[in-house]
């Protein structure tokens, strides 16, 4: 059997993987425009902050560990065409193009940056977005060359190259055309989040919200200063577009393969698409939300190594289902975790609930132990049937546990009243006696028609 794979970061490098050790003896092939394979996105702030010298750090596999496992990669390479007619793609590497045949094609194209229609910014060679290797090798030595920064963007890489900046002492504008940062989160949450951030004890940076970054003006290559809808200058030695990404299906649509209303390429539970022996996944893929039941496209390397997965065991015959995601994301910047799951209140709205919440600000641990800090914990539910639709919190690293925890109320489709009763672990150093998260179902109760 020939199984193709386009793309090769999380999910096409898992679904390869899986596919080798369910079916050795198959044909595996990797075809990738980038000049990496196998490695982790996520870190890539974190390599530019400099908590590690090596960015090799960020490579789980090497393309001479994929070949030494029997699966052969192509790398710098493009391709085409999808040919489902002939069960074949068109790839092509230089000048050169070539037809490759598959029995199973599994489609894993990622996405790319959002670039907004900005005067200018084809001109200037500091502009930066960050998605590869290479983007975060060019922005960590461009940093280190520079005292002044611009972020457009407040979403979770934003805020993750704030702190990646600050920390470097680079002096650093951050641009956001909403009125509230990280607006993923409900308004509340966001303001929250600005507070702390803002009374984290670095002072070399500013947000400027509602505004939109209009105009690019620099020297010779170089862009100097960025002008907003409103008309403020902010001189700058680099700028990094962080104003989110868009799946890349362009080659998925003109093969005839079906985009589904989110703009991703629309799966069924067994990752496959509209099209015999094609599957797509990972962040070119459209998901189902649990809560919701609607489809979603929450683009997260850690949902693309579970697609890559799944879609690998199917395409070897082997069945399996991809039942959908809940969005679950924990992020830092400067002293501050902020973590969320499931449905935020807007969101819960819109969709057709009717939304209740409560909020708690606690701390996260017994008040007399030293490194206590505090959490603000915001839980959705829906008034008429107490089912809990999702939460939000914001503070120390122990924000994101409390999260975790409802992850599972989540799946299990679990009540206000069903969660009350939950047997969290306590100790001084882990917790409050009452654990915020519990404290928050009881202010729930209060709330909800059916009462605990």
């Amino acid at each position: 059997m020939n199984i193709v794979i386009i793309g090769a970061v999380a999910a096409g490098s898992k679904a390869a993987a899986k596919i080798k050790r369910l079916l050795p003896n198959a044909s595996v092939k990797i075809f990738t425009q980038d000049s990496h394979v196998s490695y982790s996105s996520c870190g890539l702030p974190y390599y530019i902050e400099g908590n590690f010298a090596d960015y090799r750090a960020l490579l789980v596999r090497t393309p001479e560990e994929f070949e030494a496992s029997g699966i052969n990669v192509c790398m710098n390479c493009y391709v085409d065409k999808i040919l489902p007619a002939q069960n074949e793609i068109l790839v092509c590497t230089g000048e050169k193009a070539e037809l490759v045949h598959y029995d199973k094609l599994i489609i894993a194209t990622g996405a790319s940056p959002r670039m907004p229609n900005i005067k200018g910014i084809e001109r200037y060679r500091n502009i930066y977005t960050l998605r590869t290797v290479e983007d975060g090798v060019n922005i960590r030595n461009k940093m280190l060359q520079s005292k002044r920064a611009v972020i457009i963007g407040s979403g979770y890489i934003g805020m993750e190259l704030l702190e990646s900046f600050v920390k470097n002492g680079i002096h650093t504008t951050v641009i956001e055309k909403n009125e509230k940062i990280v607006p993923l989160f409900d308004s509340d949450m966001s303001d929250i989040i600005r507070d702390r951030i803002e009374n984290s004890g670095y002072d070399n940076f500013q947000f400027l919200t509602g505004e939109l970054a209009s105009d690019l003006q620099g020297e010779g290559e170089n862009a100097r200063l960025v002008i907003t809808s409103t008309g403020k200058e902010i001189e700058t030695d680099m700028v990094v577009f962080c104003a989110g990404v868009i799946p890349n299906v362009d080659i998925a649509r003109e093969a005839g393969i079906e985009i589904g209303t989110t703009g991703a390429i629309k799966v069924n539970k067994l990752m496959r698409t509209n099209i015999e022996n094609i599957y797509a996944c990972g962040d070119c893929a459209e998901k189902t939300h649990i809560v919701s039941g609607h489809p979603v496209w929450i683009p997260l390397g850690s949902t693309a190594n579970k697609e890559g997965r799944c879609a690998a065991m199917n395409a070897a015959g082997v069945y399996c289902e991809f039942d959908g995601v809940l969005g679950s994301t924990v992020s830092r910047c400067l002293k501050t975790t902020m973590s969320m799951t499931g449905l935020t209140e807007k969101e819960a709205l819109k969709v057709g609930f009717t939304p209740v919440s409560a909020t708690v600000t606690k701390s996260d641990m017994v008040g007399y132990m030293p490194e206590a800090g505090d959490i603000t914990l915001k839980v959705v539910a829906d008034k008429i049937t107490g089912l809990l639709l999702g939460g939000q919190a914001v503070g120390t690293v122990g924000a994101d546990k409390r999260i975790n925890a409802l992850t599972g109320a989540l799946l299990g489709h679990l009540t206000v009243a069903e969660f009350s009763n939950n047997d969290l672990t306590y100790s001084p150093p882990y917790s409050t006696t009452i654990d915020p998260l519990l404290n928050a179902m009881q202010i729930l109760c209060t709330k909800i028609s059916n009462r605990c």
